[in-house]
C-alpha cells in the first residue's frame, strides 16, 4: 500500500512539473507575441478625413487622377523633387485635376545623431493633418525650406511645433508633436512603401502616378511636364 501511495504521489509530481512547463511555455509565447505585436502595431491612428489610415496618405485636393509622393523630410533628393516638381503639383491640385497623396515616411533616422528626426518630422506632419489638413502643404514647404543636413541632429520638437503653428496649425499640435503621437504609425506605414523596379529596399522620394510607381533613375528627368503631366494624360 505504501508503494502504491508513493507511486501515485510520483505521478502527480510528474503531472505538476509538466503543467508548470506548459504554463512557462505559454507565458514565453505570450511575451513573444506581445513583443511582435508591439513591433508591428501602427499605434495611434491619425484620424482625419484627409488621411487614409490604411496607406498613410495625406490627401490634398479632390481630383480624379492621383500622384503619390513618399518622402522623408531629411532626404535632400526629396527636397530637390519638391523644388522641381512642387509648383506643377500645386497647380494640378488647384485646377482640380489631381489628388496629391503625401506619404511622410522614415528611412534616414540613422542620419540624425540618434534624435530620429525623420520619424519625428513625419509624425509632426500627421499632427498637422489631424489638426487641419489644409495646413499640410504649407507645413511641408516650410520643412523643406528649413531642412537640416544629413548627419546633424535635425530640428527639435519645439522647432517643429513652431513651424507647424506658423503654417496655420493650432496650439493642439504642440503636445501631439512632443509626445511623438504618430511615430509608431510612421514606422508601420514606411514598411508599406512600394519598391521601385530593381530596388532592394525603400527609396525616397518614391513617386506613383495614377498608381504606377516610377523609377527615379529612368523616370525622373527634372521635367514635370514629361514626367508627371504627360503620364497623367497618357
Amino acid at each position: 500500500m505504501m508503494m502504491a501511495v508513493a507511486r501515485r504521489s510520483a505521478n502527480w509530481f510528474a503531472i505538476g512539473i509538466t503543467a508548470a512547463v506548459v504554463v512557462v511555455v505559454l507565458v514565453v509565447a505570450g511575451v513573444v507575441w506581445f513583443a511582435n505585436s508591439q513591433a508591428t502595431s501602427p499605434g495611434t491612428l491619425p484620424e482625419s478625413s484627409a488621411v487614409d489610415t490604411e496607406t498613410g496618405a495625406i490627401s490634398i485636393g479632390s481630383g480624379e487622377k492621383t500622384v503619390d509622393t513618399y518622402v522623408d523630410f531629411m532626404c535632400p533628393i526629396c527636397n530637390q523633387f519638391e523644388q522641381s516638381y512642387g509648383p506643377t503639383l500645386d497647380q494640378l491640385v488647384e485646377s482640380g485635376e489631381i489628388t496629391l497623396n503625401i506619404h511622410p515616411i522614415s528611412i534616414l533616422d540613422r542620419q540624425s545623431q540618434g534624435t530620429q528626426y525623420s520619424t519625428r518630422s513625419a509624425s509632426a506632419a500627421y499632427c498637422v493633418a489631424v489638426d487641419d489638413a489644409e495646413n499640410v502643404p504649407a507645413f511641408v514647404t516650410a520643412l523643406y525650406a528649413q531642412q537640416p543636413s544629413e548627419g546633424t541632429a535635425g530640428l527639435d520638437d519645439a522647432a517643429l511645433t513652431s513651424i507647424a503653428m506658423s503654417s496655420g496649425a493650432s496650439d493642439a499640435v504642440a503636445s501631439c508633436i512632443s509626445d511623438g503621437t504618430y511615430t509608431r504609425y510612421v514606422t508601420s506605414m514606411t514598411q508599406k512603401t512600394p519598391l521601385q523596379e530593381g530596388a532592394s529596399g525603400v527609396s525616397t522620394p518614391t513617386i506613383a502616378v495614377n498608381g504606377d510607381v516610377l523609377t527615379n533613375k529612368t523616370d525622373l528627368s527634372g521635367d514635370p511636364q514629361k514626367d508627371i503631366v504627360d503620364r497623367l494624360n497618357g
